[in-house]
C-alpha cells in the first residue's frame, strides 16, 4: 500500500509539475516575445550584468536551510520558524550591503546607470526572503498544484506589467520592475496557500541541527551561481552590453525549455528519493525510473529546440537577435543533459551527502572558470562550447559518487539514458533531410516540429518503450 501511495504522489507531482512548467513557459514565451521585440540587446545586457549579485544574495538568504527542511525526516514548527527569521534577517542585511555597494558595481562595469537600477532590482530577493520557509513547506508536502497556481499567477501579473512599461519606453526598467513584482506576488500567494505562520520566538537549536547540511548546500549554490553567471560578468566587463544581451537571450530560451522539464520532476525527485533513501534497492528502482522519464522528455525537447532555433528566433523576436542563435543551440545541448545531472545530485542529497555535492561543484566551477577565461580572446561561441563540454564530461564524476549510494553501474545508466538521446538524434537527422527543401520559414518551423514529434512517438511505439506507454496511459486516464 505504501508503494502505491508513493507512486500516486509521484505521478500527481509529475503531472502538476509538467502542467506548471508548460503554462509557465507558454507565458514566458508570450511575454518574452513582446519584450524582446520592444527592447534592445543592450537592455537585456544591463539586467544580465546584475545576475550574479542577485543569485548570490538569493543563495545567502536561503543558506541551504530550505533544502535542509525538505530533506529532514521529521519536522516541527520550530524548524520552519527558525528558517523564516534567519532568511528574513539575511535578506535585509544583503539588501543593505548591496544598496551601498551599487556605485562599486556600476564602476566595475563602467555603467553609471546601474546604480539606481541595481537598487531597485535587488528588492527582488529582499521580498522573496519573506517566503523561503513557506516555499520549502510547499515542496516538502508535495503541494505541486498550489505551487502551479502561485507561479503562474505571479508570472502573468508581472509579465503584463513588464510589457506595459517596455511599450511606454521604460527600456530595462520594465524588466527590473517585472522581476520585483514577480517576487511580491509570489510571496503573497505562498502566505495565502500555506497556512503555517511564524511566531515571534526564535530558537537557534533547529538551525544548529541543520547547519552542517545547509552550509554545504549554501556554498555549493554560491559556486553554482558563479558558474551560471560567469559569462555575463566576463562579457559585461570585457565586451559591450550587446554581447551580454545576446548571451542572455540565447540562454533564456534554453532556460525556458530546461525549466519546463526540470519543473516537472525537480519538485518531486528530492522528497521522493529522500522517502526511500533507507532502502537502497527501492531507491535504485525509483531513481532509474526517474532517469528514464527525464531522458525520454529532455533529449527530444532540448535537442529539438536547438534544431529549430534559427526559425524560432527570427519568427518570434525578429532577426535582430540572430547572433544569439549559436549560443542558444550550444546551451540547449547542455540543457538536454542538465536535468539528468540534477537528478544525480538529488540522490546524493537524499543520502545527506551535501559534502560531496559541495566539493564536486567547487572543483567543477574552478575547471569551468579556468577553461572559459583561457578562451576569452576567442569570443563567446568558443567560451560557451567549452562550458558545455566540461559540464557534460562531469556527468561521469557525478555518476561515480551516485553509484556508491544506489549501486547503479555506468552500463545500467547508459541503458536508461542513451536510447532516448540516440533516437532523438536520428529523428532530427531524418527531419532535416525531409524538410531541407522548404523555403517558407513559417512552414519550415511547423513542419519540423510536427514531423519530429510524430517520428519520435513512432520510434517510441516501435521500440515498445515502457516509459512512453506509461506516460501515454497516465494522460489517457487523466482525460
Amino acid at each position: 500500500m505504501a508503494e502505491q501511495t508513493l507512486k500516486e504522489k509521484t505521478a500527481k507531482g509529475l503531472f502538476w509539475g509538467g502542467l506548471n512548467g508548460g503554462i509557465q513557459q507558454l507565458l514566458n514565451l508570450f511575454f518574452g516575445i513582446f519584450l524582446a521585440r520592444l527592447l534592445s540587446p543592450g537592455d537585456y545586457g544591463m539586467i544580465g550584468m546584475l545576475g550574479i549579485f542577485m543569485g548570490l544574495a538569493t543563495v545567502l538568504q536561503d543558506s541551504g536551510f530550505g533544502t535542509a527542511l525538505i530533506n529532514r525526516k521529521e519536522i516541527k514548527h520550530e524548524d520552519y520558524n527558525s528558517v523564516f527569521w534567519f532568511s528574513l534577517s539575511i535578506g535585509c542585511i544583503c539588501y543593505v550591503v548591496l544598496f551601498f555597494c551599487a556605485p562599486l558595481i556600476a564602476s566595475f562595469y563602467k555603467k553609471p546607470e546601474l546604480v539606481n537600477l541595481s537598487r531597485v532590482l535587488f528588492l527582488w530577493f529582499l521580498i522573496s526572503s519573506t517566503s523561503i520557509a513557506h516555499s520549502a513547506l510547499l515542496t516538502k508536502k508535495l503541494m505541486v498544484r498550489e505551487r502551479t497556481k502561485i507561479e503562474v499567477s505571479a508570472l502573468f501579473v508581472s509579465g503584463t506589467v513588464g510589457i506595459i512599461l517596455a511599450y511606454n519606453g521604460f527600456s530595462y526598467w520594465g524588466i527590473a520592475l517585472q522581476t520585483v513584482i514577480h517576487a511580491f506576488i509570489g510571496s503573497v500567494l505562498r502566505w495565502y496557500y500555506v497556512k503555517w505562520r511564524p511566531t515571534y520566538s526564535f530558537e537557534l537549536g533547529p538551525l544548529k541541527e541543520m547547519f552542517s547540511f545547509g552550509v554545504k548546500i549554501m556554498f555549493t549554490s554560491i559556486f553554482s551561481q558563479i558558474n551560471a553567471n560567469i559569462f555575463s560578468v566576463l562579457l559585461g566587463r570585457f565586451y559591450k552590453e550587446d554581447q551580454v544581451g545576446y548571451y542572455t537571450q540565447g540562454n533564456k530560451w534554453m532556460t525556458m525549455g530546461y525549466t519546463f522539464i526540470w519543473g516537472m520532476i525537480g519538485n518531486v525527485s528530492l522528497p521522493v528519493l529522500s522517502e526511500v533513501s533507507c532502502d537502497v534497492k527501492r531507491q535504485q528502482k525509483v531513481f532509474r525510473k526517474m532517469l528514464r522519464f527525464v531522458s525520454f522528455i529532455s533529449f527530444p525537447a532540448m535537442l529539438g529546440l536547438a534544431f529549430v532555433a534559427k526559425e524560432l528566433i527570427v519568427i518570434s523576436v525578429s532577426d535582430k537577435w540572430l547572433p544569439c542563435v549559436p549560443v542558444m543551440q550550444l546551451m540547449c545541448i547542455w540543457g538536454a543533459v542538465m536535468p539528468i545531472s540534477n537528478l544525480y545530485t538529488h540522490v546524493l542529497l537524499s543520502h545527506g551527502k551535501s559534502n560531496l555535492f559541495l566539493y564536486n561543484t567547487i572543483i567543477l566551477g574552478i575547471v569551468q572558470l579556468v577553461v572559459v577565461v583561457s578562451l576569452l580572446s576567442l569570443g563567446i561561441y568558443y567560451m560557451v562550447l567549452a562550458f558545455v563540454v566540461v559540464n557534460i564530461l562531469w556527468m561521469f564524476v557525478w555518476h561515480y559518487f551516485v553509484n556508491k549510494c544506489v549501486e547503479i553501474s555506468i552500463v545500467d545508466a547508459a541503458k536508461d539514458i542513451l536510447p532516448f538521446g540516440l533516437i532523438s538524434l536520428i529523428v532530427l537527422c531524418i527531419t532535416y533531410f525531409v524538410t531541407m527543401s522548404i523555403s517558407n520559414i513559417y512552414l519550415l518551423l511547423v513542419t519540423k516540429v510536427l514531423f519530429a514529434a510524430f517520428l519520435y512517438s513512432f520510434f517510441m511505439y516501435l521500440t515498445n518503450s515502457v516509459i512512453f506507454k506509461e506516460t501515454f496511459d497516465f494522460f489517457i486516464k487523466k482525460k
